[in-house]
């Protein structure tokens, strides 16, 4: 995880890798969460940003829905998180599918979710073929893919079900992982089983540490436990960072692979925990630094 790094010249990034990393930081994906400062957070993005809605059992789906349609309104790109297991029935559905098509948002993300005690779809499988036999849905669809597994699904299922639901989506996203080396073994593994869906790559914006954490924790991310036991060097790296995570190193170890054709890594997915002037702030100045580091090489 890095810590440290604030989002300095990345000199030691080759050309490839380095314009790769640049273009996908121009325009990523951010992802909010529907809470009352949602509106607030939107603010602090560029006009005409990719908005990722979640969706979660406290907060109902038609909170996410409420928040896709007024982001797209104010000019945003929304995507809402349509979650299998709070979807009541077939008519609950094509409600939802309705309201999307009226507010002109031809883009949705399908995962499972959490409810415990899901309606007729229990899996993110049963709502994308449930969608495909309504026909007319959102013209783009994302689904999660898990390099790091998940802590309650077993990986071969987890497996078994990307490859299911591989033909209904445009994309895969990978979930929150801090170990690039695992994100690169991962969409390879995927890519020599002829699973060639475009990926978008899940990276947390700024954050405080605790909070971070907390949240790792809470969305089943594996490595997060065994990264505070194993590494003697994170509390110092606390108290050096002020307390701050900056996705800075993440990304620049995960640059030449994001340059190589046959990853397929159209995106990047900004879990901004609803953090976005800092994380804006940090995307900009790293842009600035990548680009001011392209431009001098070629003038050298």
């Amino acid at each position: 995880m890095a810590f440290l790094r604030r989002g300095g010249p990345a000199t030691h990034l080759a050309p490839g890798p380095r314009a790769a990393l640049a273009g996908l930081l121009e325009s990523p994906t951010f992802e909010l969460i529907p809470l009352r400062n949602a509106l607030d957070q939107a603010a602090a993005l560029p006009p005409g940003s990719t908005v990722s809605v979640t969706a979660s059992p406290a907060k109902g789906i038609e909170a996410t829905i409420e928040l896709a349609e007024t982001l797209t309104t104010a000019g945003f790109r929304a995507v809402p998180h349509l979650s299998a297991r709070m979807i009541r029935d077939r008519g609950h559905l094509r409600g939802l599918l309705g309201r999307l098509r009226d507010a002109g948002i031809d883009r949705a993300f399908v995962v499972g979710g959490d409810e415990e005690q899901p309606g007729d779809y229990a899996d993110g499988l049963a709502l994308l073929l449930a969608i495909a036999d309504l026909g007319n849905g959102p013209r783009e669809i994302g689904i999660p893919c898990y390099p790091q597994g998940h802590a309650v699904i077993p990986d071969d299922a987890l497996l078994r079900a990307l490859r299911d639901k591989a033909p209904f989506a445009s994309y895969m996203t990978t979930q929150l992982c801090f170990d690039p080396p695992a994100i690169a073994r991962f969409i390879a593994a995927r890519r020599a089983e002829g699973v060639m869906l475009p990926v978008k790559i899940g990276i947390p914006g700024v954050a405080e540490i605790p909070k971070l954490m907390t949240i790792s924790a809470r969305i089943g991310v594996r490595d997060t436990g065994r990264f505070l036991l194993k590494n003697s060097r994170f509390v110092g790296q606390l108290l050096t960072s002020g307390g701050i995570y900056r996705p800075t190193g993440l990304l620049e170890k995960l640059a030449p692979f994001i340059a190589e054709p046959r990853a397929g890594v159209i995106d990047l997915h900004v879990y901004t925990f609803n953090q976005v002037p800092s994380t804006e702030s940090w995307r900009h100045d790293y842009l600035a630094a990548l680009t001011a580091t392209a431009g001098a090489a070629a003038s050298a």
